[in-house]
Order: C-alpha cells, then structure tokens, then sequence
C-alpha cells in the first residue's frame, strides 16, 4: 500500500468583528495618542496645509498606513475589532512608530478586549478517509477541513501543489498556499480565478463560524501581507465552486488541464475530498502519469 504523509489538523477582517463586545476604553486611549504623536510627515503622508484640523494622524491615515480598512481600524480603536491578528497589530504598532515595549503594549490591550471563547476542536481525519487515500494512486488527492486546512494528502498531491506534510502546521492550509507560497501563482495559469474561489469559500465558512480565532488570525495575515486577498476579500469577491476545471503549468511536467470535484464525505463535518482528474488518455492523463510515477520508489 502506498504510504503518504498525512497532516493533522491567519485590509479587511471586518466581517470577523464581535458586535457583542464593549469598548476598551484603555485601548482607545493608546491608540489616540499614539496617532497624535506622530505627524503626517514622520509618517511619509502628505500634509493637509493649514486647513489641518489635528496636528497627528487621522484614523484613516493610520488605516492606511497599517493596510487595513477604516472602518477595521475605528472599531479596533473602540476595543470593538474581537480577536484581531497580531499581524494586523503589528502593522498598526508600525503605522504609529511604536518602539518594542509599546508594541508590547498593544498587544496586551488588544488581548485584554476579547472575551474567551472556547476553542475549536482539532480536526483528525477518520481511518476509513485515510485508507481512501490510500488507494487514489493516480490523482493528485486532498482532505480539507476548517479554513481550507489540508488535513492529509496522498504523494500525487504533494508532488502537483507542495508538501504539506513537510510544512509547519500553520502552513498546512490551502488559502495561505494560493497566496503566500513562492511558486502558487505560475502553477495555476489562471490564478485569479482559483484564488478568488478561495477567497469565496473563507466567506462561506467566515459566514458559518464568524468566531473562529484561526479563521481570524489566517484573515488578517493574508490582508496584511497580499494586497489581492485584501481587495478581494473586502469585496466579497468571488464563487465557491465544488467542481470545476483549471489549467496549470506544473514544472515537473509541463502544461495540464484537470477537473476538480470536492466531495463531502457523510458524517464529517467541515471536510471536504478533493480529487484533481485528468481525461482518460488526454496529455494531460500522460502528465500526471509520469509525475505519479517520479513521486514513486
């Protein structure tokens, strides 16, 4: 039997906001002042000449600077934001020139603004999937779950996208791979448009657990650090698509065209399989061919 390496199972976060929480009033006071120490030009922003109102900077200055919305960074101003990512924190501490302690600081105040929640169970996958996978030799194979998680892959998928199991755990995630990873975007011939499928079914999950902590954190780090998942995300952009077709230009073995189904296996909540086939006898089967059989012994 084939063995494979199996993974067990973060602008505009705004639609992650908690409504339910009160304003911190310690936070609001931080972060006004630390905008009003800091003047337009310090920050490398055009002045506003003598019509300036404030000597500091705006919030939405400061949202600008930070690379998130205004609305965002006004409701983490009122301790209004929930559990924001500390990559969104430290590019507000960056926007208002905090030095380390302050940094610090602002972590603390923006902790001490969320109320606890109990975390989500991890995710394991079932034997019965992995055996599955097991067997499925000749496509590439994956089983997400929470936030596009990769739960496992089979060899095929490891070789066709990245080894998730050689990945940290926070890695293991098929959003921040679409984003993040060095060679995602000249894998995916229209990458656009897989991306802003990913992106709609964050929404769609975002939608049925707005609470989730990982789904925030995985959220604001890819807003923070990729200006397409930014604008995408605030508009909503994008379709969920349980099956579809790309074409990809792998650089092991060259241009392909693969359908892709995500099927929800019963009794499993939150995971998906997802299959990459080829058709029979196309250049394309060829393909997967030879990179199935460049992954083997």
């Amino acid at each position: 039997m084939t063995t494979h390496p199996r993974v067990a199972a973060r602008p505009a976060p705004i639609v992650l906001a908690d409504p339910g929480l009160g304003e911190n009033a310690e936070l609001r006071e931080f972060l006004r002042a630390g905008r009003a120490r800091v003047t337009p030009g310090q920050a490398g922003l055009a002045t506003a000449g003598a019509g300036r109102l404030v000597p500091g900077l705006r919030r939405e200055e400061v949202a600008q600077l930070a690379g998130v919305s205004v609305d965002y960074y006004v409701r983490l101003e009122r301790g209004r934001a929930g559990h924001v990512p500390a990559a969104v924190l430290d590019a507000v501490a960056r926007a208002l020139r905090l030095d380390d302690r302050e940094r610090a600081d602002l972590h603390a105040l923006a902790r001490s603004a969320v109320t606890r929640r109990r975390p989500m169970r991890p995710q394991q996958v079932r034997p019965g999937l992995l055996r599955v996978l097991d067997t499925l030799t000749d496509v590439p194979a994956l089983i997400l779950g929470r936030r596009m998680d990769v739960l496992a892959a089979n060899p095929l998928a490891s070789a066709f996208f990245a080894d998730f199991g050689a990945l940290p755990r926070r890695d293991r995630n098929m959003a921040r791979y679409l984003f993040l990873a060095p060679g995602a975007r000249e894998l995916y011939r229209d990458w656009p448009a897989a991306a802003r499928d990913a992106v709609a079914g964050l929404h769609l999950y975002a939608a049925q657990h707005p609470h989730d902590p990982d789904l925030v954190d995985l959220v604001g780090e890819l807003s923070v650090r990729d200006q397409d998942f930014r604008r995408w995300w605030a508009a909503r952009d994008g379709v969920e698509r349980r099956h579809s077709r790309r074409d990809y230009r792998h650089p092991v073995v060259g241009d392909l065209t693969l359908d892709h189904e995500a099927l929800a296996p019963v009794g499993e909540t939150d995971q998906t399989l997802g299959l990459h086939t080829a058709e029979p006898g196309s250049p394309s089967q060829h393909a997967l061919n030879l990179l199935a059989a460049w992954t083997g012994p």
